[in-house]
């Protein structure tokens, strides 16, 4: 295999150590609020929304480009992705299901198709105001936070700013009166058509597209994804409707234009740091699909040579 890096016991086992701690920072107050019965506004989206468990997301994993030697390696085998080799222990690149083979062909060509469009940045972060459009109290999402601004005056700003979300899990969660007041109306099915790398959720799902192909990319690519997922979720708040100084957050009062023009130059910001990553996880993407067609070739050469 070429293109590795073989890491001995000494040099991996710090690394493992070093993730796990890392992610602890998030994972144990979590752990900590839940064993509390205390919801949390802003980061409980993380580990309920996004459904990679927190025992998954402490546990490191190599990734497709490198083999680690030494005794310790060999607990790696027992989750069936990996495979002994003469050097230590590495992923099995060829070992995915049609399924997973599916699921990686969909988020490759999503995150291609978002990489290639430019970034728009006049949404100010309205989805969540369109959330709670006309809602009643008892239904609106975080039910023991209160509306900043109050019910009607938050239906006002929904009523007098142009909402243009373009991100299909934001959209579908839409009250009904809101849903028309978008400008476009994405759907899953065109969801490769409208996801744009300005959107914070397509820049949050960049955490949702690694996990999905845990663990066959780095623990490192997680976590950084995971990371910029927690600080864009924290402007996406800000933004919102919401009352969230008595969790310490101040709002982005984005029914100012002094607020959206904030909003407007994190969004760029964020935009900028994401693309990397979002390059990152195509690459690991073409390295398993090659990883694929060399096996098909291997197959169908052996098979003729059978015949």
């Amino acid at each position: 295999m070429t293109g590795t890096e073989l890491l001995a016991e000494h040099e991996w086992q710090p690394m493992a150590a070093a993730h796990r701690d890392r992610m602890r920072v998030w994972t144990g107050p979590h752990r900590e609020r839940k064993a509390r019965g205390e919801p949390h506004p802003v980061f409980d989206f993380l580990f309920t929304y996004y459904s990679h468990r927190p025992s998954l997301l402490e546990r490191w994993h190599p990734g497709p480009s490198r083999v680690l030697a030494g005794d310790a390696a060999r607990r790696f085998l027992r989750r069936g992705e990996y495979v002994a080799t003469e050097d230590g222990v590495r992923l099995d690149l060829t070992g995915l299901t049609e399924n997973r083979l599916g699921t990686l062909r969909f988020i490759r060509s999503l995150l291609a198709a978002t990489a290639d469009r430019p970034a728009r940045l006049n949404c100010f972060g309205l989805h969540e105001w369109a959330m709670v459009y006309r809602l009643p109290d008892d239904e609106v999402r975080h039910a023991g936070v209160p509306l900043r601004l109050g019910a009607a005056a938050t239906d006002d700003v929904v009523e007098a700013l142009d909402i243009r979300c373009s991100h299909y899990d934001a959209f579908r969660f839409f009250t009904e009166p809101a849903t028309p007041r978008n400008a476009l109306a994405p759907t899953r099915e065109t969801q490769r058509e409208h996801e744009q790398p300005g959107c914070l959720h397509a820049n949050m799902d960049l955490y949702k597209w690694a996990y999905k192909l845990y663990p066959y990319l780095s623990a490192e690519l997680v976590a950084d994804c995971f990371e910029l997922a927690a600080e864009i979720r924290e402007l996406d708040m800000r933004a919102s409707p919401y009352d969230l100084s008595g969790y310490g957050y101040p709002a982005v009062a984005i029914e100012t234009a002094a607020g959206r023009a904030h909003y407007a130059r994190a969004q760029a910001d964020f935009t900028r740091r994401a693309a990397p990553l979002r390059q990152r996880l195509i690459d690991v993407c073409d390295l398993l699909l090659a990883a694929q067609t060399t096996r098909s070739c291997d197959v169908a050469l052996n098979r003729h040579r059978t015949d």
